[in-house]
Formats: C-alpha cells, structure tokens, sequence
C-alpha cells in the first residue's frame, strides 16, 4: 500500500500543496488532470528523485520520505522510455540487475520477456525499435527490479490509437498478474477504461478521488465535470416552486429537481446522455422538457454532441442513427426531455 499524508513541495513558481491519498495493494490508481497540474512532480517526489518539503510517504508499511530511490521499491516508466540507446535490449533489462547470478539474471530476463511478448527483440539496439516496442522494454526494465508499484508517466501520449488499444491491453494484463500501478495521464477515457480509483488534480492540488463512478457520475466542482467531458454544468439557485424544487438558471430555465434544499446556490449538472432530443414534446415520465434551438452539432468518437440553446446552451449526446431519424440539422427547433433524478445540483 503506497500512503501520502499531506505531502508539500516548493519548486520557486509551482508546488504541489497538502497531498493526502491512499493507493491500496492490487489498484491500479489513475491521476488525472491538465498539462501542469502536478502530476509528474507528484510521481517524481514518490519515486524520489525529488524530496518532498514535507509530509510523509509510507509504502508497504514503512516510511520512504527520505529513502534514496534505489532504496524505496517503486518502479518509474518515464514518458520518454529512458532506454539506453548503447545497450541491446536484453544488456539494458540484464543492467537493471547488475550484481545477481548471471544465471538468475538470465532466467528473470526469460521469464519476463515472455510474459510482455518481447523475446524477439533481446538481442535489437533500441534505435530499430517501433514506440510499442519501446515501451514494452521500458515496462520490462522497471519491471525486473519487481517493484512494489509500478508509476507510470503518460505512458501513452505519443501512441495512435491502435499502439494505445495494444499497450492498454498489456497494462490490464500487467495489472490481473498481481501488480500494483499508478498511471498519471490527462485522457479521461484512458482513465475510464484501466482505473479502478481516480484522483483529479489540478494547479498542484487533489481535488476529487474515490472510484470512476463516483469521480465521472458525481464531480465535486465545476472543473472536474468539465474536465471529464460533462459539459452540462450551469449555475443555478433552487426556488420552490407548486412546492416542489427547481434549479433557476440565469438564462431563466427552471429545471425540476429531485428532494433538495430551499435557497440554496450552487451547480445544476445533466450528462449528456441523459437527455432525450424529440421532434415534439415527449409524453413520458420525464418532468422536464423544453424546446430549444439547434445551434452545433460536433461528431465525437461514439455519436454526435448537439447542442441546443433552450435558455441555456445544453449539451446531448446521441447516436447517428437518431440524428439522422430526428433529421437534426443547425437551425431547427427540437425539444429536450430529461428526468428530475438526472439532474445533479452542486452546492457552492
């Protein structure tokens, strides 16, 4: 279990504020954020090749804050795969082993390179290697050290999306073995689909983690849901109304809400899937439903994201087939129907 209680550290410009999380034995832990958010600093103050200013780093039960990195059981994979480009493939995995067995060494070697499907690369200079290649190497060599977690910076930043579709699946595989990963990326899909815990960072800071459903379904703030693609975050106050609760934006909608509080000021948050476009008003259970105008229609990876200006500018997601039944076009006018229990309201 890697342990951080209210780590600190002070790099003249930038630092990394208060960092308190839990990585339990067996996660496969995702810190997600924006381009200098913190994260790589954090995982460099982890695998200690910067000293925190304060607070305390536990890993495996005993404290790692002041251990050199050699020292400390963690395994780094850098962005930019730090392979030696002097050494074959099989000297730069034999290197990170130097003073065992030759024997030993050479059967660690075996046993690993079988497992992430690199046995025909031994004997190759990292300069012939394709990038899946390399960071299959990369994985390999930090993973020979067999360290207690595996940290895992941006692994798949500068991979197409077949490379990522085959690294992604070697990582699930590293992970059923048994191996604990921290895994620092700025892909909320890439956080979706390996996580199984989340940690949402910015200017240095955690500012949500739990599980992917808690982090994706319910963010905490306004930077969270956006950052994680719900673009359907307004702000809004809650009035009674006949009564019962409505959140009142400033562009005058009121969206019935479920059981909530009088008075109070905060967030409405609706995902985009969760609302149904119509050519007429929906006679349906759900208690909200407004026309609107369509004012952009943007193609994304599973379908199209329409937006519709009802007062608000809301944001659904639907497939091609239903855009093309709906005959949804920029310029006409359609309805929006969601239910009062998929709208989320966020205090301030």
């Amino acid at each position: 279990m890697l342990k951080l209680t209210g780590v600190n550290k002070d790099l003249r410009g930038f630092c990394i504020k208060d960092i308190s999380f839990t990585v339990e034995d067996g996660d496969y832990f995702i810190l997600l954020g924006p381009s200098g958010a913190g994260k790589s600093i954090l995982l460099e103050t982890i695998a200690g090749l910067l000293r925190s200013d304060s607070g305390t780093i536990e890993l495996g039960g005993r404290e790692i804050t002041k251990l050199p990195i050699q020292q400390r059981k963690v395994g780094l994979v850098f962005q930019d795969h730090a392979i030696f480009p002097h050494m074959k493939v099989r000297k730069n995995l034999a290197y990170a082993q130097h003073g065992l067995p030759h024997e030993e060494i050479k059967n660690k070697i075996a046993g690993l390179s079988s497992k992430l499907g690199i046995e025909d690369l031994l004997e190759r200079y990292p300069s012939s290697l394709s990038g899946g290649e390399l960071q299959r190497v990369a994985l390999a060599r930090t993973m020979i050290q067999e360290p207690e977690i595996l940290l895992l910076d941006e692994p798949l930043s500068s991979m197409d999306s077949q490379l990522k579709t085959e690294i992604r699946a070697l990582l699930r595989q590293i992970h059923r073995a048994g191996q604990t990963i921290m895994h620092v990326t700025h892909d909320y899909e890439e956080a979706l689909s390996l996580g199984n815990r989340i940690a949402v960072m910015d200017h240095g800071s955690i500012l949500q983690s739990g599980t992917p459903d808690e982090v994706f379904h319910h963010p905490r703030n306004g930077f969270v849901a956006h950052f994680i693609g719900i673009r359907n975050f307004i702000p809004a106050r809650i009035i009674m109304y006949g009564g019962l609760p409505f959140a009142e934006t400033p562009g005058g909608m009121k969206i019935r809400l479920g059981s909530v509080q009088e008075n109070l000021k905060g967030f409405v948050m609706i995902r985009g899937e969760d609302i149904v476009l119509s050519a007429a008003a929906l006679d349906s259970s759900a208690s909200n439903v407004f026309e609107g105008k369509v004012e952009e229609i943007i193609a994304t990876p599973n379908g199209f994201d329409i937006c519709v200006n009802a007062g608000e500018k809301l944001h659904a997601l639907i497939t091609g087939i239903s855009r093309n039944k709906l005959g949804i076009k920029e310029g006409i006018q359609i309805w929006l129907n969601f239910k009062a229990t998929a709208v989320k309201f966020i205090e301030e």
